[in-house]
Order: structure tokens, then sequence, then C-alpha cells
């Protein structure tokens, strides 16, 4: 069991990623090409990915076991304001950081003879890790992030409207089940048992995509404190038409439904979803009925341009990184 201890300091600081961290996806990714589970929403990513793949991983492989701790440096703060930006970095680690958390890797056991060179080697070793996360996420995560972006988005306005209902208090009670508001402690189901208590420093919610099955946290209880979790988008049962929106580029399928958004009603609803609609609001601002709202945002999630997140007894429609490129060149219109 996870349990996060807040002070009323802390609630006052509670704030949300304002976008996916790329090295957080990059590495919960890793953990979900090797697992078998969750065929439906990951299978056509990992037939998809391993066929892309064709750099060295092996490093990787020893630094991400399949189980249990990676180090904290994968993950540096500085990577929420970009996949760059976390690079350098991680470019920047000490050796004496280094060796201390690939130290914990092993779990009390000995090293790999991988894991023994790469310690050795120090900051020497670094570019190598740097040019097989580079190769990885091209293969993995890059062609995706259009989709992982629109995830993302969904979330932050579920939880936004969260927050202006009812404050930090109702943020946290509205997070996915596995995570538990029990005031002032947020409890998670969690491989170790693990206290740790944020003393006024506050907390920066991340949701994941390839995050799955339980929130992850920082081990070391000096770094700045974060939660990735999974994105409720896709764990909950959102209505879908036809088949829904998987995981993959997408391109045959959108290709084949944006020929349905022509017509200037459905540019109406677009734009009427703002920063964010439930349908009974998309209907009242759009004009249109209940139902005809319904539908129309039912198409657009077909065609990629709006993520559906349901949220208590209503669903929650947002617009994704392409219907906002649509908007703002106009193109929804005809």
């Amino acid at each position: 069991m996870l349990r996060i201890h807040f002070t009323g300091v802390d609630l006052a600081r509670v704030r949300m990623a304002g976008r996916p961290d790329a090295l957080w996806e990059t590495i919960l990714s890793f953990h979900r090409l090797r697992d078998r589970r969750d065929a439906r929403l990951f299978g056509e990513w990992r037939t998809e990915t391993r066929s892309r793949l064709n750099t060295e991983t092996r490093l990787l492989g020893a630094l991400i076991p399949s189980r249990g701790y990676f180090p904290d440096f994968l993950t540096p703060v500085e990577g929420q304001y970009g996949w760059d930006v976390g690079l350098d970095a991680l470019r920047g680690i000490r050796t004496e950081r280094l060796r201390r958390e690939l130290s914990l890797v092993a779990g009390g056991a000995p090293p790999t003879t991988r894991l023994r060179e790469f310690a050795d080697g120090g900051v020497r070793q670094v570019p190598r890790l740097l040019n097989e996360l580079r190769g990885y996420h091209r293969a993995a995560v890059e062609p995706y992030w259009t989709h992982i972006q629109a995830q993302i988005e969904a979330e932050r306005a579920a939880r936004g409207r969260a927050l202006l209902d009812g404050g930090a208090d109702e943020l946290l009670a509205s997070l996915p089940p596995m995570l538990r508001w029990r005031a002032p402690v947020l409890e998670c189901d969690y491989p170790v048992d693990r206290d740790v208590r944020l003393r006024g420093r506050g907390l920066l919610l991340q949701p994941s995509f390839f995050c799955r099955r339980t929130a992850v946290t920082l081990h070391d209880p000096e770094l700045p404190p974060v939660l990735v979790y999974p994105a409720a988008a896709h764990l909950a049962s959102a209505p879908t038409c036809g088949e829904g929106v998987r995981p993959t580029s997408l391109d045959d399928h959108r290709q084949k439904t944006l020929g349905k958004l022509v017509g200037h009603t459905r540019s109406v609803v677009l734009r009427a979803i703002g920063d964010g609609a439930t349908t009974s609001e998309l209907a009242r601002r759009a004009g249109v009925s209940l139902a005809s709202a319904s539908q129309h945002a039912c198409v657009m999630r077909e065609a990629g341009l709006v993520t559906t997140l349901r949220r208590g007894n209503a669903v929650l429609h947002t617009v994704t990184p392409l219907g906002a490129a649509l908007l703002k060149g106009g193109a929804a219109a005809s």
C-alpha cells in the first residue's frame, strides 16, 4: 500500500501536469511491450512497435526490470517540460547518483554483468543510454503521440472540472478507482508498503497512457513529489460507436471517417466543445437535440477529433490536438 500524506499547504499545491511526460511514457511503455496482458488495448501497438524497432535495447532491458524498481534518474522532473528538456537533464546525471540508484535495481541480488559495466563506466555510459532511449521512443511512442496527448487532455479536462466543483479535495476524490482519497491521505495499491510525506512541497499529478493498474512514484523521498497514474480515458467504459479508438496511428481509419465531417453543423458542434462539454452542455451550446449532439460527438470521436471520458453519470467530450488543429485552420467547415 502506498500512502501519500497531505498537509493543508500540500492541498493548496496540488497541480496537474500540463502535458504527457515523454520520458515517463517511454519507460512505462517498455513495461507494456514485454507484458502480454491488455491485448485488446495494446496488442496492435505491440505488433507495430516490434516491427519498427530496429535499435539496441539491451541496456534499457537491464535498467528497467519487468517488475519492481527502476532508477529515478530515467524520469527526471524536467521531463514534464518536454522530451528534449528531459534528455538534457538525464545527460547531466552525476556518477554518484547513477551508481547509487543502479545498486537498487538488483534488489539486493548480485548485479548483472550489463548493470555492473554501466555502473563502472559511470557518466561515460550515458550517451549509450540516450541513444537507446531515442531509438526506442521513435519506434514505440512517437508515432502515437497525438493519441497520447488526446487521452491526457481528456483527463486534464475531467480533473479540472472536479477542481472547479470542489477544490483540491474533490480533485483527489475524483481520481481513478485504484487511488482512494481518505483525507488527509491518498492511498493506492502498491507492490510495497510505503509512506510518502509531502511536507509542504505539494504533489504533481501526472496522468499517463502507458501506466496501468497502479500508480507510480519516485523512490527517492527527497526528489520533487510526483504521482504518475493511469489516465481514465482508456480505463473507463466510455460510450463507443463502431470499434472506437485504439492506441495506433489510425491513419487509414481517420482518412475514411474525416469525410463524414462535411457540413456546418459538425463544425459548430466541434467548436462548442471548447475546453470540454458534457453531451447536454454540447447540445445546448450548439443548439441541437441531445440525440444529435451525441451522434455528432460519436462520429468525431471515430475521426480522432474528440475524446470522450465518463465522469459519474455523465460523459465529458474534449477536443484532441488533431481537432484543435482542424479548428484553427478552419478546415472543419464547408
